[in-house]
């Protein structure tokens, strides 16, 4: 029977795990923590690492920035709105998000978010690749199908290196990667092969894993045992050219009153990885 029959079979079944987990992803909080806490960019002309984050709407881009916070915090967070039953980007305009490290600072690296891809409307890829180079200014509204001017008072002519991005993320959700529009993947596509040219690197979260399999929902531990979330890995890998050790699994916070020390360990290794990778583009440079 072929492997993804196999899993689809089980999948219906109610999931299906693997005997031992698929990749080696050893949980250590308190390393990964410490990483992020002592993080400084080393190139003096970056005071904050930029990460923005570009996906399909609804994939969960300004839960993950909620989740990091929650993290960091060491409590549940909302300062970035959501929404969980339109069928349209809740987010209009691109924003910028610090995290508070104490009382007095900041973490010294910055979440973009974006208004989410559709079929029809959606952010304009445009947008997107403009933000990837530091023209599109905070506070900067985005409407579908149009894009930013040099002559529009949101665009930044002159972008130095700390307004650039220097680490891209795709955010879809994990139950959804066979479902996302040929349209949604061109765009994606369209923004990945820009973002290479700037040689900006990239990585993918696939979130709402617990959704996505009952495994996983049960034990979330079993993330990286579960068969039908190895396939979706693959998939997306396929579909959008991202190396599958560049694609992380997460759960974002959403349902949960605390912070969870496992949730928080999917959380900590992606943003480390997104840190790393931001950090070697600088350094590239």
């Amino acid at each position: 029977m072929h492997i993804y029959m196999y899993i689809s079979y089980f999948t219906a079944m109610g999931g299906a795990s693997f005997s031992q987990p698929w990749r080696s992803m050893p949980l250590n909080n308190e390393k990964n923590l410490n990483f992020i806490k002592s993080y400084k960019p080393q190139n003096n002309d970056v005071e904050n690492l930029r990460i923005l984050l570009h996906g399909p709407v609804g994939a969960g881009k300004s839960s993950f920035i909620n989740s990091v916070e929650s993290v960091l915090l060491g409590r549940v967070t909302g300062r970035v709105m959501t929404d969980t039953i339109s069928g349209c980007s809740f987010t209009k305009k691109y924003k910028a998000f610090k995290i508070h490290k104490d009382p007095e600072s900041f973490y010294p690296f910055i979440f973009n978010d974006t208004m989410g891809f559709e079929r029809r409307n959606g952010v304009n890829v445009e947008d997107i690749k403009l933000a990837l180079m530091g023209h599109v200014t905070e506070g900067y509204k985005f409407i579908p199908g149009v894009r930013l001017k040099e002559s529009d008072q949101e665009y930044n002519s002159c972008p130095s290196l700390d307004d650039r991005v220097h680490a891209l993320v795709c955010v879809i959700p994990a139950d959804s990667v066979s479902l996302i529009s040929d349209e949604v993947v061109r765009k994606m596509r369209d923004v990945r092969l820009a973002a290479s040219d700037m040689g900006i690197l990239q990585l993918a979260i696939l979130t709402k894993v617990d959704e996505s399999c009952p495994e996983v929902k049960n034990n979330i531990n079993n993330v990286y045992k579960s068969m039908y979330l190895k396939a979706q890995v693959d998939k997306f890998s396929l579909m959008l050219g991202i190396p599958q050790n560049c694609i992380f699994l997460v759960k974002n916070y959403e349902s949960e009153l605390q912070t969870n020390e496992d949730i928080n360990g999917l959380i900590l290794i992606a943003l480390r990885q997104m840190i790393v990778y931001g950090e070697d583009f600088i350094n590239n440079l």
